[in-house]
């Protein structure tokens, strides 16, 4: 999210946060809602060509970040936003500020399964040796090792 800021030491923290997080990319939406802007206005300002996937750097529009697919949706880097706010649009102090999107309850179990799999790991490099009877065990069932 791009907003205004009456602290301008504040931008250059908030663009250290940005770059840390290079997966924060936002969409249309986002950018409408940061720069107060219509749809319409920001599809206008963004560097696209129906010819070219991924035009070339151009100072005076909004960038898109590199898409393989021209059914790609069109997403932007904070900075370039923030860039594009000052240096085209003149908004005079701008903070750039990405927030987090919550869990959901995927990403939830998907933790939960990857800290049980480091557990599990963690206890079979501490044994010395495979237990005999999960040997025992996989040799009746004929089972092939993995």
């Amino acid at each position: 999210m791009i907003k205004s800021s009456s602290d301008p030491s504040s931008i250059g923290n908030d663009l250290k946060n940005v770059m840390s997080n290079p997966e924060s990319l936002v969409g249309i939406d986002e950018v409408q809602k940061s720069l107060n802007r219509s749809r319409a206005s920001v599809y206008r300002y963004s560097n696209t060509d129906s010819r070219n996937l991924n035009p070339p750097f151009n100072p005076r529009k909004l960038n898109p970040e590199y898409r393989s697919d021209q059914k790609d949706p069109l997403l932007f880097h904070p900075n370039e936003v923030a860039r594009f706010a000052k240096d085209i649009l003149r908004i005079k102090e701008v903070t750039v500020e990405v927030l987090n999107s919550p869990s959901t309850a995927t990403q939830n179990v998907l933790g939960a399964i990857l800290e049980e799999l480091r557990l599990i790991r963690n206890h079979l490099e501490s044994s010395e040796s495979i237990p005999q009877d999960l040997l025992r065990h996989r040799d009746k069932e004929g089972w092939p090792a993995a």
